[in-house]
């Protein structure tokens, strides 16, 4: 086992046993953050969301496709400023051909099946984010990073 694989494996646990995730985009400088659900792939190499395409998060997108995800283990108690754990996920956005993509389709609804109707529907925009990098916060200040690819 690498020294990367305990990371990757906590990275792994936080991705599966979430469903939201806070999205961060950008558009003239200014910051905007949004609520989506979300469905990484086992390989943690890219990940699934979707938006209408009426949002302000599709428009920034389509002005700039880097992004960053936050997806964390707060239970809202006490504790999480020493238990909760939260990965920064570091990546670009683009969009997936719903018609073409079936692989896409069937991975983002496998972990939201509530949310067919919605990402089905002809204004809704399925998006991959190709993860570039993961930065693990646990233990209140421990930062562990995970870099993807080569």
């Amino acid at each position: 086992m690498t020294l990367a694989e305990p990371t990757r494996q906590r990275i792994a646990e936080l991705l599966v046993g979430q469903r939201l995730a806070v999205l961060s985009t950008q558009h003239k400088g200014a910051p905007y953050a949004s609520l989506v659900g979300f469905a990484a792939t086992e390989d943690l190499s890219r990940i699934y969301f979707a938006t209408p395409e009426t949002t302000r998060k599709y428009r920034n997108i389509c002005a700039d496709s880097r992004v960053a995800l936050l997806v964390d283990s707060r239970t809202h108690q006490d504790a999480d400023f020493h238990r909760a754990a939260a990965v920064t996920v570091i990546g670009t956005a683009a969009e997936v051909d719903k018609s073409t993509d079936r692989g896409a389709v069937s991975h983002y609804l496998a972990s939201h099946p509530y949310l067919s109707d919605f990402l089905n529907a002809p204004t809704t925009r399925l998006f991959c984010v190709t993860v570039a990098r993961y930065f693990l916060v646990e233990n209140f200040q421990q930062v562990m990073e995970l870099r993807m690819g080569p």
